[in-house]
C-alpha cells in the first residue's frame, strides 16, 4: 500500500509569505499568481485537462476558473517527492 500524498497547507504557504513580507520591503514580497488551467498548463508543461485533475487529487482550489500558481507548482513538486521515496527505500 502506497504512502497517503498529504497536501501542502494553504495556511503554511500564507504564513510564509506573511512573514517574508514582514522582513523585506513590501514591494519584493511574492504576490499571488493566479493563472487559468490553460496558463498554469503551459508553464508547468502538462496538459490543461491533467491541470484541472491534479487540482482536484491535491485539493487546490480553483477559484472563478483560476489557480493559485505557487500553491499548485508546490503540490506538484512535493507530490513528486513523496512518489520518489518508496523508491528509493
Amino acid at each position: 500500500m502506497g504512502s497517503a500524498y498529504v497536501p501542502i497547507c494553504l495556511e503554511a504557504v500564507l504564513l510564509k509569505r506573511y512573514i517574508y513580507a514582514r522582513t523585506t520591503d513590501w514591494r519584493d514580497a511574492p504576490m499571488a499568481n493566479h493563472l487559468t488551467p490553460t496558463e498554469l498548463a503551459r508553464e508547468a508543461g502538462l496538459e490543461r485537462r491533467e491541470v484541472i485533475v491534479k487540482c482536484m487529487e491535491m485539493g487546490v482550489p480553483i477559484f472563478q476558473g483560476r489557480i493559485d500558481k505557487s500553491l499548485f507548482l508546490m503540490n506538484l513538486r512535493h507530490a513528486a517527492q513523496v512518489a520518489e521515496q518508496p523508491a528509493k527505500a
